[in-house]
């Protein structure tokens, strides 16, 4: 490999720099502007989601994109805090500290070092495979069940109650229904206020950035009014300045206190990254590498962690605002960047007046986008079984914990690779007319089968798990046929690979059917498939003759050594 390839293949920017132009750069710059108008009042408001200040959603916004636009192989992933890790932040660090206290922030900061540590090793040891252990459904069910939440946490702060914190969903209603004496009526009218705004713009135009619109009203309103006089909470005094090197945060005993959340956090995020990366990219025309993403994630993390900034990862409505607008290359981060950095140096004390009831309001609206009633209602319609799978991590999430939805989420994942690598699909083949095709009989009612040759297809690798299974299955077809079976013709077209006891399953097969006068006949074995069963000794009980290349053939062999079919009778397949 040439300097130049190592250094496109480490920093995949370099490649995109040599076709830039000022068309591109126009994109970027626009994009980057639009992108740091949202992610300014998001990063305060996702930062206070997570128990933090809200100048650490700031911090958060500067190097850890710019690691990332360095590194990543998406060119239009906007990363930086996110509503779902900052959610899991809180859940998972306020088991140890007290949300806001020097403590909380200490681990949250070192949440992100563990998260990109984890995240950075997956991805040298191209492990992005892991992910694929909790399916779409489950997810689905989290991440909605999650927004629900998210949206719940923020009444507090919407309507002004004084009330306690709850680590549930049903804990918090409770404690604002019982709280509703304590209503601060300016600061409802304010939050609520922000949420119909919000929404009025975003119908009006998309690309209109409502959030900063009601961060500068709400600002105005406060200090114009002096609404923190009536009760109004605002944020205060913001710390000016860049965030400095530290590494007074690690504590070994503390990433181990840690490690639950820092694994839910690293797999989630990515899942959450990967999956917006994916289909822009695919829109775009152009390739992602799951491991080079990870590993860009994983050092973002890890460097943010080293200048006070808790876990970031690519979120869905920056990524897809940056797309819409014009976004070419992962420049555009870098413009969005730049501007951050100038309002943590030059304007922070602006903030000063912005109330809480602002920020809750734009978590709010922020989520609303994270409960997938779509997906719901099209599982409902198509797979029951997982909506099932869905409904089952929406509801445990929702009313017992994150954690709790989390693991259950796994198991359920687990389960089903589980269950369904042990119950592959199989079925009994029939032929369309005089065509030597050959389809399943279920679901080609007319297909002929003969009653003297059974044609039987198995799906998938005949290994530990599954051989029980398939021994049943066929068992159970040649018992239906009685004596007038004579030979079986096992269609391994899909049977991928094979282990010993596959192959002893087999072997029985074989010495059954011949104990009972019948011959069992392979079809379509692929080769590693074939060299297995040379090498385990069952080619040479079964003979070479014994092996065809396709159905078609094996039918034909088989039937010149059976009677006339013309004498025979021939099953209806819809009798079957």
């Amino acid at each position: 490999m040439n300097t130049r390839s190592l250094i496109d293949s480490v920093f995949p920017l370099a490649s995109d720099l040599r076709t830039y132009n000022g068309e591109k750069l126009r994109g970027d710059l626009t994009a980057g502007i639009t992108v740091a108008i949202m992610l300014i009042p998001q990063g305060m408001a996702y930062a206070v989601l997570a128990g933090l200040p809200p100048v650490y959603g700031l911090y958060a916004s500067l190097l850890p994109i710019i690691l990332y636009a360095l590194l990543g192989t998406s060119r239009q992933l906007a990363v930086g805090p996110v509503a779902m890790v900052s959610l899991l932040v809180l859940t998972g660090v306020s088991q140890f500290a007290e949300p806001g206290s020097e403590r909380f922030i200490q681990l949250a900061i070192l949440t992100a070092l563990g998260v990109g540590l984890v995240q950075f090793l997956m991805g040298l040891f191209r492990m992005g495979f892991i992910v694929n252990f909790l399916s779409h459904p489950v997810l689905s069910g989290f991440i909605s069940a999650a927004a629900i939440i998210i949206a719940a946490s923020q009444i507090q702060a919407l309507l002004g109650l004084s009330m306690e914190r709850s680590g549930t969903l049903v804990g918090t209603l409770l404690g604002a229904i019982s709280s509703l004496g304590t209503l601060n009526m300016p600061t409802a009218a304010l939050g609520l206020g922000s949420i119909l705004l919000i929404i009025g713009l975003k119908r009006w135009k998309k690309s209109f950035p409502g959030a900063l619109t009601v961060v500068v009203a709400g600002i105005l309103a406060a200090w114009l009014f002096a609404l923190d006089e009536y009760g109004v909470r605002v944020v205060g005094d913001i710390p000016s300045g860049l965030p400095g090197f530290t590494t007074s945060f690690i504590a070994a005993e503390d990433i181990a206190l840690l490690m639950p959340v820092i694994l839910v956090i690293a797999l989630i995020s990515y899942l959450e990254s990967i999956a917006v990366a994916k289909t822009i990219a695919t829109k775009r025309g152009y390739e992602l590498d799951s491991n080079k993403e990870l590993i860009a994630l994983g050092a973002a993390n890890i460097g943010g962690a080293f200048f006070q900034s808790f876990p970031t990862t690519g979120g869905f409505s920056r990524t897809a605002v940056n797309d819409q607008v014009g976004s070419h290359t992962t420049i555009s981060s870098l413009v969005s960047v730049a501007l951050v950095a100038l309002t943590v140096l030059f304007f922070t004390p602006l903030f000063y007046y912005l109330p809480a009831a602002v920020l809750g309001a734009i978590i709010m609206v922020a989520v609303f986008g994270l409960l997938d009633v779509a997906e719901m209602k099209h599982l409902w319609h198509t797979d029951r079984r997982d909506f099932a799978l869905l409904m089952i991590t929406f509801l445990v999430t929702l009313l017992i914990g994150i954690k709790e939805g989390i693991a259950t989420g796994v198991v359920l994942s687990l389960t089903m690779v589980i269950y369904r690598s042990t119950r592959p699909q199989v079925a009994e083949l029939g032929e369309l007319g005089n065509t030597g095709i050959y389809r399943n009989v279920l679901r080609y009612p007319e297909a002929v089968k003969r009653d003297d040759l059974l044609v039987f297809r198995f799906d998938d690798a005949l290994y530990f798990a599954n051989a029980s299974y398939f021994k049943d299955e066929i068992a159970s077809k040649i018992r239906a046929r009685g004596n007038r079976l004579k030979k079986v013709i096992l269609v391994a077209t899909s049977m991928t690979d094979i282990d010993s006891t596959g192959t002893q399953v087999l072997v029985s097969l074989v010495q059954a059917l011949q104990d009972d006068g019948k011959e069992l006949v392979i079809a379509g074995a692929t080769g590693p498939v074939r060299d297995y069963l040379r090498k385990s000794g069952l080619m040479n009980l079964l003979g070479e003759n014994h092996f065809f290349f396709d159905v078609k053939d094996a039918v034909e062999a088989c039937s010149a050594e059976l009677p006339d079919p013309s004498t025979l009778e021939f099953s209806p397949t819809q009798t079957n």
